[in-house]
């Protein structure tokens, strides 16, 4: 997939306001991405764009979106239909409210299967059951008349995770797969995405305010500000060798067990700009401990040239 010049916005009575401005980045088969950033950063909004999902009055996106040659952009709603669950599926924040409350597990999963494939009820139960055992669900006759309520947390999140996967997609875009997951189960659900993708040699687009997380699950990290990328390139690069400072912060932000004791944990001073009033030149210029004159008028990504698109 190969996003260009992507632009989420909407407008009010008097002004246009700029949630993605200008998002560029690809992602290869069988790689494994993620956009990492602090809340309000834009990636949601950009994982959902990349979609069509994006359902706020009166807002536009604007750029390409290129996936197996076509382009997304220029897609009616039930072009993107066809594709959505097919090539390409997303796992969303809260499986709770994703999920219908008045449909069994089984009827939501079957759903998805025969709205792009031509298969009996029970070759699509079956099918079911399967994905479930494959998420790692134990009594899987049992899950598939229960309702979502019947379940955890981190049933729900295997039950999305199955529900995407069910007619075996290209690329799968997680969207902070483990939110409110207590640290165990969180740990069991990126594992399971990990070796999900590995063993069906599927692209995944993970999103993560986690900068932990991304370094565990990702070969090329891509840094999000303000609805801007400012550094991207090869996550082991971006470790060792950080060059934009909101990169620089994030990383120092992470706890370390070699901290000295008594030395409170360090934190990014500020916080983003509004969207409705964003500054000229580098937006991470007002939080920044190297901001120089330069900065404040001009702005400026970091990308690794090896890794150009």
């Amino acid at each position: 997939m190969e996003v260009e010049n992507l632009r989420t916005s909407y407008k009010s009575k008097d002004r246009v306001t700029k949630v993605v401005d200008g998002v560029s980045f690809h992602v290869d088969e069988g790689e494994a991405i993620c956009i990492v950033g602090e809340s309000g950063s834009g990636k949601s909004v950009t994982s959902l764009s990349v979609m069509r999902l994006v359902e706020f009055e009166n807002g536009q996106i604007d750029g390409d979106v290129r996936f197996l040659g076509e382009d997304l952009a220029k897609k009616k709603g039930s072009e993107m239909r066809k594709i959505r669950g097919k090539e390409m599926s997303m796992i969303f924040q809260e499986p709770l409210t994703a999920l219908n409350p008045v449909f069994t597990i089984g009827k939501q999963i079957t759903e998805a299967i025969h709205f792009h494939e031509k298969v009996t009820k029970s070759e699509a139960l079956t099918r079911a059951e399967k994905l479930l055992a494959q998420v790692g669900l134990s009594d899987t006759k049992t899950r598939l008349k229960q309702y979502p309520h019947e379940l955890s947390g981190g049933m729900r999140q295997r039950v999305m995770i199955a529900i995407a996967l069910a007619c075996e997609p290209k690329l799968l875009i997680a969207d902070e797969p483990t939110t409110a997951l207590d640290v165990t189960i969180e740990a069991q659900i990126l594992e399971l995405l990990r070796s999900l993708r590995e063993e069906r040699k599927m692209s995944l687009m993970l999103i993560t305010h986690d900068i932990g997380v991304a370094y565990e699950m990702s070969d090329r990290l891509i840094i999000m500000y303000a609805g801007k990328i400012v550094e991207e390139g090869k996550t082991s690069d971006i470790f060792d060798t950080p060059h934009h400072p909101y990169t620089k912060a994030l990383l120092r932000s992470v706890p370390s067990m070699d901290g000295e004791r008594g030395v409170p944990l360090y934190s990014i001073p500020g916080s983003i700009p509004s969207l409705h009033d964003m500054p000229v030149g580098c937006r991470f210029a007002s939080r920044c401990d190297f901001v120089t004159e330069k900065c404040i008028q001009t702005e400026h990504r970091w990308k690794r040239q090896q890794l150009a698109v």
